[in-house]
């Protein structure tokens, strides 16, 4: 049997290929009467547009690459999670590459990407989450996004004007912060996270504003950085409880360090909130999938994997996009806080 090509279906349909382009495409309006005959030959036919035929014509290949730096972290594959489901729906493929916190293979990959022609790159964790990046890393980036359309997901690198699309971190500290002190806690702790991190740097600028606006004193031994772990939320947690004075609330800078932090102090024997509230960062699934159920600020990672994918269809589109894309964090009140 031969093969239907889009010219079969432009000359049955009386129509130019052009326009049966644009309804297999949805790139321009099509008169209703002719989209429902061209759709109509379509089912009919069951045609399949050759992929590398239309890569060609269109000079586009239908796919994005999106650079994360580790999958085995709740909080990508959730942002993921949003940028697969609105991807499939414009009917983009994925190229997806877990750079496992490397700075050299993200640079690999950026160059694999743009080898394989991908139509656009996300661009997830890593170098754009540097308080201090190195030009050299950062052209690197500038580069990329010189030849493919490019967005970064909560990153930025200072000095280099790309399109990024971000929850509002600072805020979503502020909340967590003035919240706790709304519930009368005085004496709170932050733990968690590099503090070469852009991420970790946010919220304790956050933190410690909000905490001196109230008059409020925190001790050096109060603010611990170490990693973004469940196990340096359990030792950071140690550290505070052995400390001379103990704080009666936690703000973790995510929820893995909220989830050791938790089991840390029950462990010494606190109860939780009873006599330590522990708040924390993300509202990854886990956060409900223990006892107690985390409070925590959502980073809405399936928005934010969706509203990525919207800004980098723009750009590849060539459709004027605003360089920034704010997304405001919710805070989630769970059973791991309550009043002093």
């Amino acid at each position: 049997m031969k093969q239907v090509t889009i010219y079969d279906i432009a000359h049955e349909a009386r129509v130019s290929v052009a326009t049966v382009s644009r309804v297999l495409n949805n790139t321009a309006p099509v008169k209703s009467a002719t989209r429902d005959k061209i759709m109509e030959l379509i089912h009919k036919y069951q045609f399949q547009p050759n992929a590398l035929a239309r890569s060609l014509s269109k000079k586009e290949t239908g796919t994005i690459g999106v650079i994360v730096p580790d999958i085995t972290n709740p909080f990508f594959p959730e942002v993921f999670s949003g940028i697969e489901q609105e991807a499939r729906d414009k009917g983009y493929t994925f190229l997806l590459c877990d750079t496992t916190g490397s700075y050299e293979r993200e640079s690999q990959y950026l160059n694999i990407l743009r080898e394989k022609q991908v139509d656009g790159i996300l661009f997830m964790g890593g170098r754009i989450n540097l308080s201090r990046c190195s030009p050299e890393m950062a052209e690197e980036v500038r580069e990329a996004a010189s030849r493919t359309p490019l967005v970064l997901i909560n990153g930025n690198l200072p000095g280099n004007p790309l399109h990024r699309v971000y929850i509002d971190e600072t805020k979503g500290a502020e909340m967590a912060t003035r919240y706790l002190i709304g519930l009368g806690h005085r004496e709170i702790a932050f733990i968690g996270g590099h503090d070469n991190m852009s991420t970790t740097a946010q919220k304790v600028r956050a933190f410690k504003r909000v905490m001196q606006e109230n008059g409020l004193d925190i001790p050096r031994e109060w603010v611990l950085n170490e990693d973004f772990s469940i196990e340096s939320g359990k030792h950071l947690m140690k550290r505070l409880l052995e400390g001379l004075r103990r704080p009666t609330a936690v703000f973790c800078v995510n929820d893995f360090t909220a989830v050791g932090a938790v089991k840390s102090a029950a462990r010494a024997g606190y109860r939780i909130p009873e006599d330590l509230s522990i708040i924390g960062f993300d509202d990854i699934p886990l956060a409900t999938a223990i006892n107690p159920e985390l409070t925590t600020v959502s980073q809405k990672m399936e928005t934010l994997g969706r509203m990525s994918v919207q800004v980098l269809h723009k750009l590849i589109g060539k459709e004027k996009v605003k360089k920034q894309t704010v997304i405001e964090p919710e805070l989630i009140i769970r059973e791991s806080t309550s009043h002093r």
